[in-house]
């Protein structure tokens, strides 16, 4: 097999994002070989470096999980020579992304107008809580918008309160949408020679997000409500308790549903009238849940889900984090990567490549830790890393 340099190799990207949106698109470049230049506050740097626990021996997990493969510089932006260095950074950069409250990076001289006369060719990427109009100057944090946009309505029990997802899957799904849209910048540039400013807002990424919900209140007018982990249109997809604790059953059509049947030795629930097809199965949705879970009482989890998976039937147990992990390293997924002696591994880059080799990663920076070695590089604007 024949290898390449890492597919943006040479992609230099001005980071002065913070949090986690920004950081894990610009994590994803470096993780794709661009070189990331993180513009940190002096002596505090990004926010999360303070969010633990956990911590690990050199920083907390939360900055450590966004952060690798990049290096630091410290900059007080409120300091015209510091301004200057940022300027000169951004005059040899591809790629500049920031998620300040709207017109702060006006304010400091850095907004995309002020610096596209220097760099006409700057990907210039904002991420925002709510755009940069009316909700300019609204704070955006996840958990505020997973409730303002809908997602929390629709998850947790379907008689208890609205419940946010375990992970901030708005910062992580805005910084995925940011990924997209830099790429498809940077590929654009290759005809028109210019750059452009895209803007990318946690509640716009939440409401693409919500794909078929969004989709069935668009339809029919009425919002979708909490079911739990049972799915509004598919049936048996849900969790259901067998004799040790709950398993995960997702039937996707009725093919599947008559080889779960078979499974169960009762390939007549295929047959009857009330679960022959989905429409139906949804309907007597109870009725369905009642005789599965009676039948499934009769074996442990890991039984079931290895005989419905033999048979083409997804199914499998309710993991933990540790136990996600596991499976991914049993099946050879390899879904974590080491970052440096002394430093925890972490969860790899999720693609994999035929014949781009990715950048090996590094260690999240320390807090100015290529101070010297970037300014070093850094003379007259406009010239390059």
């Amino acid at each position: 097999m024949s290898h390449t340099a890492p597919p943006l190799d040479g992609l230099v990207v001005a980071d002065f994002s913070r949090v986690l949106a920004g950081p894990l698109a610009t994590m994803t470049l470096a993780d794709l070989g661009a070189d990331v230049i993180k513009v940190e506050r002096p002596g505090v740097g990004d926010d999360t470096r303070q969010w633990g626990p956990p911590w690990s021996t050199h920083s907390s997990s939360y900055f450590a999980c966004v952060n690798r493969s990049k290096r630091s510089i410290t900059l007080d932006l409120r300091d015209p020579a510091d301004v200057q260095v940022a300027l000169d950074l951004v005059a040899g950069a591809d790629v500049l992304v920031e998620n300040f409250l709207t017109g702060t990076m006006d304010r400091l001289g850095l907004g995309y107008e002020q610096l596209r006369d220097i760099n006409p060719g700057l990907v210039y990427c904002s991420i925002t809580g709510f755009g940069s109009g009316l909700g300019a100057a609204l704070p955006g944090y996840d958990f505020v918008v997973q409730a303002l946009g809908g997602l929390m309505s629709i998850t947790g029990p379907v008689d208890g309160e609205p419940t946010k997802v375990g992970v901030a899957l708005v910062d992580v799904l805005t910084g995925k949408d940011a990924v997209i849209g830099i790429l498809a910048a940077v590929r654009e540039r290759e005809r028109s020679g210019l750059g452009q400013r895209l803007e990318v807002n946690l509640l716009s990424s939440l409401l693409g997000g919500l794909a078929n919900q969004a989709s069935a209140y668009l339809t029919t007018g009425a919002s979708p409500t909490r079911m739990g982990n049972q799915h509004p249109s598919i049936a048996p997809y849900e969790t259901l308790r067998c004799a040790d604790g709950l398993l995960a059953l997702a039937c996707g059509n009725d093919a599947q549903f008559a080889r779960l049947a078979e499974v169960l030795r009762r390939p007549d629930l295929a047959l009857d009238e009330r679960f022959r097809d989905n429409p139906s199965r949804v309907r007597h949705r109870p009725q369905l849940v009642a005789e599965l879970e009676h039948l499934l009482s009769t074996a442990p989890v890991a039984d079931w889900a290895d005989a419905f998976s033999e048979a083409g039937v997804a199914a499998g147990p309710v993991l933990d984090v540790a136990g996600a992990l596991a499976r991914a390293e049993a099946l050879g997924l390899d879904p974590t990567v080491p970052v440096g002696a002394g430093h925890p591994d972490q969860v790899r880059h999720p693609v994999t490549w035929s014949r781009s080799d990715l950048r090996t990663p590094t260690p999240p920076p320390t807090l100015g830790q290529h101070d010297n070695e970037i300014r070093s590089h850094l003379t007259a604007r406009g010239d390059t890393l």
